[in-house]
């Protein structure tokens, strides 16, 4: 039985972008294998990261095509869970990370996990972040001027 990811009240909707956290065994070639799965699709890893722990790994992945990636994801027998985080375009200089983290520790939000991204939407860096308050945090850092960006952009940018 196909499940398809669900949209709830909690859904965060604009300004995030839908992470895939799959679950593989901690054995030899399995991050080959599940990079493979979309070696012959339109669908690209934009970002990952791997969290290990003794029995099996969690490869969170931002893909340029969520719903495709899901699906293959899931026709490959992957156990896939989808989690919303939002994606933020750094600005230039040494102090993109400070100033970051700085505008979102001043309205108390707490980070759980950020990864870079391997691409650079809109020709900048950029790192996805999970706060402890997705809408606190896209309000405080639009509010500073940062660029908060959304699936849509990186399903657009054909830049990278």
């Amino acid at each position: 039985m196909d499940v398809e990811p669900l949209e709830t009240i909690e859904a965060h909707g604009d300004r995030t972008v839908r992470q895939q956290s799959v679950f593989v065994e901690n054995r030899v070639g399995q991050l080959l294998r599940l990079t493979r799965t979309f070696d012959k699709t339109d669908v690209r890893i934009l970002a990952v990261s791997v969290v290990h722990s003794v029995d099996c790994a969690i490869c969170r992945m931002i893909l340029n095509d969520p719903d495709e990636g899901y699906d293959i994801l899931r026709n490959a027998r992957f156990q896939v869970s989808e989690t919303e985080l939002i994606v933020v375009s750094l600005p230039h200089g040494k102090r993109a990370l400070l100033d970051t983290w700085a505008a979102l520790l001043g309205a108390e939000i707490n980070i759980y996990y950020t990864y870079p991204l391997l691409v650079r939407p809109h020709g900048h860096a950029a790192i996805a972040v999970l706060p402890d308050n997705i809408e606190h945090a896209v309000s405080v850092l639009e509010s500073q001027h940062f660029d908060v960006l959304d699936q849509e952009a990186l399903r657009e940018d054909r830049d990278f």
